[in-house]
């Protein structure tokens, strides 16, 4: 019954710690602790959550063992005093009602220490460091800027450590290491990777020592053997102990390799280790290795790594790096690494675990790699999940039971839609879906193919609708007479933006597509003048625009790899937003030839962040060419002119034009339901584009309230 994931779901052993299965709740820097450092109610119920969905072990993150001092979130958990041991103690109990274990990481941040930059501290450091030219902001908009707490004009004031600065700093893990075991938790995890102070340590970039603490990578390392032996002496050997560690330096040549961590995790395990963790860090002058190291964009980035490890080691290895569990599983059966850390997705599903060992795959709702999560941090505010509206919100009980179940109707089978009507049906409502096509999806459907990730969700959902008692009626327009005759109580609009042709001179060309166009192609919608514009392969796709299951749509896909529906090979993007982007980096994998035109001067918006950095750089390695500052567009034949930031009339040469902008909320059919006496709700982008993290939490907070 559990082929693909029975080596996840066989128990397993770190020193003395018994746990159930290897799924592990990887430790991540989430920013919901109290103002003060205190474990409260929030933190509390985000990790409980993840206890109840099956997780063998819970790992608290970033646990602060000198809070503030090292301090690198606003809200991040300190450890470091007695009186911080209630709310800690809390945590651990909460988690261990679910039958499952909790660990805390001990953290002191160095140089990525912005609290102590914030605030004026000193920032604790190896040695003073070379600082690179980054590109880190260039790819930021401009509230994001006026948002990171690196923007600021900070007094840093940079603190090579003494070897008196050294000894006060082993005791503070020695004692954060203390608090932890008498806050009943199950070990502990010293953080030793990811650009931290002891990264530094270890990183012969950052330490340009010349002491015992320099030099060698024995001599880089004595830090943190001195941290394991101050923390097992507090301890005793019998408590868990593990430290993760960087198994590289992604993008410099220089810092950390390979060899150097297997030397290092030799080192730990010699020295009383339990188990390693393995992680990696990069270049952080490099937007793009944001998403490289301890986050990858590259699926089992840090596979490879791990092996490795492994290889010279009798402990147990951890890691972790956009595995799916399927693979997880496979790797562990071939002693690749011993137990499985998540964090994107345990966020996207905290009961992935639980649903695997209920043979239940197919309800895990997926993470789709948007980086909304990390992307959070950087602006420094609570993490948050753009597939699941209740992460990070489980005190809010989004899906309490009603206190008076209603009939209901949805309009619109967008993701939006369908994750109201799957909310309403599980609150005890009596759910009607009206979708005026005949498929479920939306717009979605075309970010399926644009970005594959977005098809995993897009087939949850459905799968989701189907299992539910939800009452789906495709080819069906929204009309006040047919919700009368269905006898609705509450309507809920879910009906999308509009994406009609803005005002470009030409655009009314047969080789210039508006939004509505591109989906209409993919939907196999019958839109107006888009016959008149297409070839006998785009006629083709239309009617295969009725294709729903995921094998369907790859066969779409993999046919529209080869030839793209009418799209030439010279593409003329107008508008540099999500849209456009993720189009843009889409046909250039396939060998088009991509110009994308974007009026304002930091093109990217709606990407988050993280995710954003990344695909900029990709665009480029591609070959695509992004013109911001571009005004005074017009479409002239075969060609697009526009005015560049110096005041230039420029031509591009253009097979097709695709306008990937002018997409508004359209609150119409909700206005007139209104006025015809519905109790109306509108959900995601008929009221403002909010793309897929706005659909889904707008659902939630409609469904929540009625």
């Amino acid at each position: 019954m559990f082929k693909n994931y029975n080596y996840l779901l066989q128990p397993g052993r770190i020193g003395s710690l018994n746990l159930k299965n290897r799924m592990f709740v990887t430790a991540m820097g989430v920013n919901l602790a109290e103002a003060d450092g205190h474990c409260g109610e929030r933190i509390r119920a985000f990790h409980e959550e993840q206890a109840k969905g099956g997780a063998a072990l819970v790992t608290l993150g970033v646990a602060g063992v000198a809070w503030p001092h090292g301090g690198n979130m606003p809200r991040q958990v300190a450890i470091s005093d007695d009186k911080f041991i209630p709310g800690l103690r809390d945590l651990a109990d909460a988690v261990h009602r679910h039958d499952a274990k909790i660990i805390s990481q001990l953290h002191f941040g160095g140089l990525v220490g912005v609290e102590d930059m914030k605030h004026g501290r000193p920032v604790w450091i190896p040695s003073m460091p070379v600082f690179k030219q980054s590109d880190l902001e260039a790819g930021m908009l401009k509230d994001e800027i006026a948002r990171s707490a690196t923007s600021q004009k900070l007094d840093v004031k940079l603190h090579p450590m003494t070897k008196e600065d050294i000894e006060v700093l082993v005791q503070k893990f020695a004692d954060g290491a203390r608090r932890v075991r008498e806050a009943g938790m199950d070990g502990l995890e010293i953080h030793g990777g990811h650009g931290y102070l002891i990264s530094e340590f270890l990183s012969p970039l950052t330490n340009q020592r010349d002491d015992e603490y320099g030099g060698s990578v024995e001599n880089r390392a004595r830090l943190l053997m001195d941290i394991i032996a101050a923390v097992r002496k507090e301890v005793g050997r019998d408590f868990p102990i593990w430290c993760k560690l960087d198994s590289e330096e992604f993008g410099q040549a220089d810092g950390i390799s390979l060899e150097d961590a297997k030397i290092v995790a030799r080192m730990a395990q010699d020295a009383g280790m339990d188990a390693i963790t393995v992680s990696a860090y990069h270049d952080t002058s490099r937007g793009a290795l944001h998403s490289e190291s301890n986050i990858p964009h590259t699926p089992e980035r840090l596979v490879a790594n791990a092996t490795a490890i492994k290889q010279v080691l009798d402990i147990p290895v951890i890691t972790s790096g956009r595995i799916e569990p399927e693979h997880a599983s496979k790797h562990i059966g071939e002693g690749h690494f011993d137990f499985f850390g998540m964090g994107r997705k345990l966020l996207a599903d905290p009961h992935l675990p639980r649903k695997l060992a209920e043979n239940r795959a197919k309800d895990i709702r997926p993470c789709v790699y948007c980086y909304c999560c990390v992307s959070q941090i950087y602006l420094e505010s609570p993490v948050k999940c753009a597939v699941n509206p209740d992460t990070a919100f489980e005190t809010d009980n989004l899906l309490a039971p009603a206190d008076k179940p209603r009939r209901i109707a949805v309009i619109g089978g967008g993701p939006g839609g369908m994750e109201a009507a799957r909310r309403l049906t599980l609150r005890g409502h009596d759910v009607v879906l009206l979708e005026k096509s005949h498929v479920l999806g939306g717009t979605l459907q075309f970010a399926a193919i644009a970005y594959e990730p977005n098809g995993k969700l897009l087939d949850w959902l459905k799968g989701q609708i189907r299992q539910l008692p939800i009452n789906v009626h495709l080819n069906t327009e929204a009309t006040p007479e047919l919700l009368k005759r269905l006898g609705i109580e509450e309507v809920v609009v879910a009906t999308g933006a509009t994406r009609s042709m803005p005002a470009i001179p030409g655009a009314d060309k047969d080789f210039v597509f508006s939004g509505d166009e591109m989906r209409a192609m993919v939907l196999g919608e019958k839109l107006g003048s888009l016959r008149d514009k297409l070839d006998g392969f785009s006629r083709f796709m239309l009617s295969a625009g009725s294709l729903t299951g995921a094998s369907q749509r790859r066969s779409l896909v993999n046919l529209a790899t080869r030839h793209w529906m009418p799209l030439g090979d010279k593409v003329v993007i107008i508008g540099g937003e999500l849209v456009g982007l993720e189009l843009a980096e889409y046909l250039a994998h396939r060998g088009k030839q991509v110009t994308v035109l974007e009026e304002s001067s930091r093109p990217g918006a709606g990407l988050y962040l993280v995710r954003r950095l990344r695909l900029l750089d990709e665009l480029r390695e591609e070959g695509v060419t992004l013109i911001s500052k571009a005004s005074e567009i017009a479409i002239g034949d075969q060609q697009v002119a526009y005015r560049n930031y110096r005041g230039q009339i420029r031509h591009l040469g253009a097979d097709h034009v695709v306008v990937a902008k002018g997409a508004e909320g359209n609150l119409s059919l909700a206005d007139k339901l209104s006025h015809q006496g519905f109790s109306v709700h509108t959900v995601g982008d008929c009221s403002g584009v909010t793309y897929i993290e706005g659909a889904m939490h707008d659902a939630a907070r409609v469904a929540a309230t009625i």
